[in-house]
């Protein structure tokens, strides 16, 4: 289902209102991913039942990255007291627990599908949790200029600037994105995005595990590559 109301948040941060503010918003995103989730199984039922005549189907649904980790915020919220930043990788850690919050929340309603929808396999994509993993390491996954400043930006400690940003004449770009784990400020890049994949494809950050749920093999034919 990908991120809904991960826009939500950030224009209303943008636009000045509180992380208490936010905190009120929670209940209503939730409500529609769920409302999305349940109208798409729904419908994936329906149409999977007329062609193979059996109750089987995936329904997944992902959120929220770790979003105090971001350039942008880090720039708004920048010169706090040390102990709103984590000591350990640099994110601001109230908007870190707001992330959590939101997906603790929408993991609980994705257990209620659950058991509404017992012939559907409903995953959880753990995009915070595969993406911590490069803020505690960075250099261990590549990302030589640590994972909080932005490849794209106009300058600053994070390189992101309101008054100059990425893709604005006055912006710069890194050489190399694929040191960088941040494009843009809020965005990540190709070589974080592709981190964040493997932790759930091939790792253990969806919930249950992808593998185990979607048994899809790859086999080619004719030169090329189709799954079944």
């Amino acid at each position: 289902m990908g991120e809904i109301g991960g826009n939500d948040y950030n224009h209303a941060l943008m636009a000045g209102k509180s992380i208490d503010d936010l905190e009120t918003y929670v209940p209503l995103v939730i409500k529609t991913i769920v409302s999305a989730i349940n109208v798409r199984t729904k419908i994936a039922l329906e149409i999977f039942f007329r062609r193979h005549r059996t109750r089987s189907e995936n329904s997944s649904c992902s959120w929220n990255l770790p979003i105090g980790c971001s350039p942008l915020y880090l720039t708004m919220y920048y010169g706090l007291n040390d102990e709103e930043y984590d000591n350990t990788t640099g994110c601001l850690i109230r908007l870190n627990k707001f992330a959590e919050h939101h997906n603790e929340l929408l993991q609980r309603e994705l257990n209620h599908i659950r058991e509404c929808y017992p012939d559907v396999n409903i995953m959880y994509g753990d995009y915070y949790n595969a993406a911590m993993q490069f803020y505690w390491y960075p250099d261990k996954f590549g990302f030589v200029h640590g994972a909080l400043k932005a490849c794209c930006g106009g300058g600053g400690p994070f390189n992101y600037n309101t008054s100059a940003t990425c893709g604005s004449p006055s912006s710069t770009t890194c050489a190399q994105p694929n040191v960088y784990a941040n494009w843009d400020g809020l965005h990540l890049t190709e070589a974080a995005y592709k981190l964040i994949y493997e932790g759930l494809f091939e790792g253990s950050y969806t919930i249950p595990p992808f593998n185990s749920s979607c048994r899809t093999t790859l086999r080619r034919r004719g030169g090329s590559s189709q799954f079944a």
